[in-house]
């Protein structure tokens, strides 16, 4: 058990022995995104495709007419799907003149070509299929790192769970759709989320609310600790268990579930004299904050008990959360893990 007067909370920010964070709004409404929506083409949408794009492929008019098909300078261009980029599958699917596309696209164009405009039909390109049945691709996230090459039918599942896929932003308090790798969501929590960002293993922090009562719903601001090179969010909601309202505080790991293992954390919050003490494996990003919370995979008070230890008159929430985060270290000769607690 933690001595509570050891914790501090180590801020590279401030020099406060606590940080007072105080909630948003309701997050069954949840507040604007804090910057305009990104152009298509900024960092986040540069993982839906890693092939090349080739400029000549499908702009065919401009070579032999609407009708003409581009030639293709490569196997995997000749499956690169016109509409979405993507690699084509079978089923692949054809005009009358020979363009092609994937069967996904296929019910966005509403039975027209997107080449040359004609009617689709029911045209399957069976010798392009037996094509892509005999070939073998890469990830389409090897330019993120991924060296994998594998059969076309086993391509997209893996890349389903590839590790070197990127992450969704982790801020809990709208739903932001930038992706990206570690290093820049760290970037984006900080310059576009504002988040508070601190250094150190250990923390010590007090959450406010007036009126606690009259509120269900709500998400305060997330935190975000560079602890043993990683980065790791802390979360702090309230919401409805069944019927009764009650807070929670959970940590995720900000890389894979894998790399998660490796470290434990731990919460406490208690006065006069009672305390409620949380240890666990945060979870990783890969899992959203709803998911997470929804598991109940952390620190959860009753509204009741977090009154009580707020103390005064209990019309105000002052919930004092300490904790702090270890690296799990495998000892090779017994076959275990000891604690390496952060100094």
């Amino acid at each position: 058990m933690m001595d509570m007067d050891s914790i501090e909370c180590v801020s590279s920010l401030d020099g406060l022995d606590e940080d007072e964070i105080h909630p948003h709004h309701n997050t069954l409404h949840p507040h604007p995104h804090p910057y305009p929506h990104p152009h298509p083409h900024q960092h986040h949408t540069e993982f839906s495709s890693s092939k090349p794009r080739s400029n000549g492929t499908n702009n065919t008019s401009s070579i032999a007419g609407p009708n003409a098909i581009a030639p293709a300078t490569s196997v995997h261009e000749l499956l690169e799907c016109p509409v979405c980029t993507n690699s084509m599958y079978p089923p692949i699917h054809q005009c009358h003149n020979g363009h092609t596309l994937c069967s996904t696209c296929k019910t966005r164009v509403h039975n027209r070509c997107p080449t040359c405009r004609q009617e689709l039909g029911d045209i399957r390109c069976l010798a392009l299929e037996k094509v892509a049945e005999s070939l073998e691709l890469p990830c389409k996230y090897y330019n993120l790192g991924c060296p994998e090459i594998f059969p076309y039918y086993s391509k997209l599942k893996h890349e389903s769970v590839c590790n070197f896929r990127p992450y969704n932003c982790p801020y809990a308090g709208s739903e932001c759709a930038i992706v990206g790798d570690i290093p820049f969501l760290v970037a984006h929590l900080r310059d576009d989320h504002k988040v508070d960002m601190h250094s150190g293993c250990t923390f010590n922090h007090r959450y406010v609310k007036s009126n606690p009562r009259e509120v269900e719903n709500a998400t305060w601001m997330l935190t975000v600790f560079h602890c043993f090179g990683q980065y790791f969010c802390l979360h702090f909601e309230a919401f409805q268990l069944g019927m009764a309202p009650v807070y929670m505080a959970f940590l995720r790991f900000m890389g894979d579930e894998n790399e998660a293992r490796n470290y434990s954390y731990s919460l406490e919050v208690g006065a006069n004299g009672r305390k409620l003490i949380w240890e666990g494996t945060p979870r990783s990003i890969r899992d959203s904050h709803r998911k997470v919370r929804d598991s109940h995979d952390g620190l959860i008070i009753q509204r009741n008990m977090a009154l009580f230890f707020s103390g005064g008159d209990r019309k105000e929430l002052k919930l004092r959360v300490t904790g702090r985060i270890w690296k799990e270290q495998q000892n090779p000769d017994a076959g275990v893990c000891i604690p390496n607690l952060c100094s």
